[in-house]
């Protein structure tokens, strides 16, 4: 399922290889948007990859910035070109529209080499049971259609595939306790939800680490995040922040480095993946011995 050739990837380098080419001739975002007869903002937003940019302004643009015919030129054409596709996931656009940003992270997702991620308080979208997913949905959006619901749950077990089917993708979790020991869903669901993270702990390419709360204060008290890679290192790493404010993405080299720093923090504070295997048991264990039915 993993996709280099995923279109929001495609957006994504081409728009920094356009910034890059319009830095080295001296131009100004202004500068192009008055030669492409066209607000400052498209501009942006074609240079951060969140608009797809039109064949003829590509090549408008490379005429600017005065690159001449050749290999170079060819490929960010055909990058132009390739980036115009559409994904898989937009054939689920109904349920996506409702989430500012979400498209874009599958786009991203569909690409990445390897996905770091820390949780607090919920099971990362793909190593969700289906049961667990609705739940979370239901709670999220109590005024979603039943159709919607399985819509969303149909592209959350489409984009888990990537873990089954792809030997290339690489996911490391690392939960906070709090992510085991809410019961989304009721005692059977979560317990349930446990033992899926215990199969998918066993999967290759899958690491699966708990932060307990014992450990104390740690790098990630301010929140969950995400770092995603690409097996092409001209594609830079991106770091996901799912807020309610509305998802974040954060590119700049620094932003990235610092999370990252704090992720390898996290993972060196967190329980090694077999002890966090004995973890996650016993705490599956106790859902099994408490009441089916949450209190409240």
């Amino acid at each position: 399922m993993t996709d280099g050739r995923s279109p929001t990837v495609r957006r994504r380098r081409l728009g920094m290889e356009l910034r890059r080419l319009r830095e080295a001739a001296g131009l100004m975002i202004e500068d192009v948007a008055k030669h492409l007869e066209c607000s400052m903002s498209r501009v942006s937003r074609i240079e951060t990859g969140k608009s797809v940019a039109r064949i003829r302004d590509v090549r408008d643009m490379l005429d600017l910035y005065g690159l001449p015919e050749g290999s170079q030129r060819d490929q960010l054409l055909g990058l132009a070109k390739d980036a115009q596709q559409r994904g898989w996931w937009t054939e689920y656009e109904a349920v996506l529209s409702a989430s500012a940003g979400l498209d874009t992270y599958i786009g991203l997702e569909a690409s990445a080499a390897s996905i770091r991620t820390f949780q607090t308080h919920l099971v990362p979208g793909l190593l969700q049971t289906e049961e667990y997913a609705r739940a979370l949905i239901k709670a999220g959006r109590p005024g979603e259609t039943p159709e919607n619901v399985d819509r969303r749950i149909a592209l959350r077990t489409r984009r888990q595939a990537m873990l089954r089917d792809s030997g290339s993708l690489e996911l490391w979790a690392v939960l906070d306790e709090a992510v085991l020991r809410r019961p989304i869903g009721g005692v059977p669901v979560m317990r349930s939800q446990l033992m899926r993270l215990l199969e998918a702990g066993e999967l290759p390419g899958v690491t699966i680490q708990v932060l307990p709360f014992a450990r104390g204060a740690h790098p990630g008290v301010d929140g969950a995040f995400t770092i995603i890679g690409f097996p092409d290192p001209t594609d830079l790493d991106v770091v996901y922040i799912d807020c309610p404010a509305g998802n974040i993405f954060l590119e700049k080299e620094k932003d990235v480095r610092r999370h990252t720093t704090w992720f390898d923090h996290l993972r060196a504070a967190a329980l090694p993946p077999d002890e966090s295997a004995e973890f996650i048991t016993a705490t599956a264990d106790e859902f099994k011995n408490a009441s089916p039915y949450p209190r409240g």
